[in-house]
């Protein structure tokens, strides 16, 4: 064993190569393993490497910017630096796989997929390796792991980040319970959105929200959630709470969906024309406009983030009828705030018209 260690050693030497990952040149075995002379590796093991990153989640909202915070030291403090390399990755939801988000040696920076151009390390200090995310995703959020490289020392850390954002149920024209899993993830992200965690529904049921349909949500499970309990909605004499079916089949079984949606872009407006629009010319009014018109997700952000308030039915983008209230008053619906629905009309029945105009 002793005799292969050496030969290895020599090889390398005699190389002057160094090993590569992701487009980067690491000199690991140089950093960590020195030869006593009698071709045995003696490693630096005397020394601990530290990672910290917070406990607590951060939270962003869509179009932020966030930095990620990151840092390490040696136990004992080292006399002198030692090279290293940075790994910043995102967990699957399980936590089994990882997606490579930037890698990072010295000066030299690489990101990766839809991170490319939006992210880079904060290293205010010697020891920082914060990450900074600009331009947020719906689908940046998650856990991200830092991780810390120092040859044969490798250690990490966990940031859990969550967007901000608005939880709505959805269902499409053809009526409730008519999507199945992957139906449900299309509905969520052709309304500018994605279908809900757990987490962002109970936080909705937190905040108020009371829906007697039951829809899937990001897990595959299918759930709902009941501020007044009732006998239609799981019985008047239980618990409000988040009503859970389980997992069901994703392909088989049917439901409504759980959407998500955080801050906007741009900015939804109801469209003043001098006369009520189809659905086709409704669009065709918002492309005259330099707009487009507003699609589900979006008038939920404009209402949750915006207080956008419109007590004027109008069209959008699923072909669906809807007005925002921020601030309830008589002749607009409930005593409370929310997003009224008309349901889904025939196209030639004539409205009014939300578009979206970019920033």
């Amino acid at each position: 064993m002793q005799t292969q260690l050496t030969v290895s050693l020599l090889l390398f030497a005699t190389c002057q190569c160094l090993p590569f990952y992701n487009g980067f040149y690491y000199d690991h075995i140089l950093n960590n393993i020195s030869s006593n002379g009698n071709g045995e590796a003696i490693h630096f093991n005397g020394v601990k490497l530290v990672v910290y990153t917070p406990e607590d989640d951060l939270f962003g909202y869509r179009g932020g910017n966030i930095t990620l915070p990151c840092s390490f030291h040696y136990e004992p403090a080292l006399q002198s630096p030692r090279r290293f390399r940075v790994k910043w990755s995102k967990l699957h939801k399980d936590n089994t796989k990882e997606k490579d988000v930037l890698v990072a040696i010295g000066l030299r920076q690489r990101s990766f997929g839809e991170y490319k151009g939006r992210v880079h390390l904060r290293q205010r200090v010697p020891d920082e390796v914060s990450l900074v995310i600009t331009d947020l995703r719906l689908e940046d959020h998650g856990k991200y792991k830092c991780e810390i490289i120092d040859g044969l020392e490798d250690e990490s850390g966990i940031v859990e980040l969550e967007l901000r954002g608005v939880v709505f149920p959805y269902q499409p024209h053809h009526g409730r319970y008519q999507l199945n899993f992957h139906d449900a993830k299309k509905a969520c992200e052709g309304q500018d959105s994605m279908m809900a965690s757990f987490e962002q529904l109970y936080k909705a049921w937190e905040e108020g929200l009371d829906w007697c349909n039951a829809g899937w949500i990001r897990d595959g499970t299918v759930q709902y959630p009941i501020t007044l309990p009732r006998e239609p909605c799981g019985g008047k004499d239980t618990a409000p709470g988040v009503r859970n079916y389980g997992e069901r089949h994703k392909h088989l079984h049917k439901f409504d969906a759980f959407c998500f949606s955080s801050a906007l872009k741009g900015k939804v407006y109801y469209l003043e024309h001098p006369d009520k629009l189809t659905f086709a010319e409704a669009k065709e009014a918002c492309v005259q406009d330099n707009a487009k018109i507003a699609k589900v997700g979006q008038l939920f952000a404009a209402w949750k983030f915006q207080d956008f308030d419109r007590c004027d039915a109008g069209w959008l983008d699923d072909g669906s009828i809807r007005y925002p209230i921020a601030f309830a008053r008589l002749n607009c619906g409930p005593p409370e705030p929310g997003v009224r629905s008309f349901g889904f009309p025939e196209k030639h029945n004539k409205f009014g018209v939300f578009c979206y105009k970019m920033s």
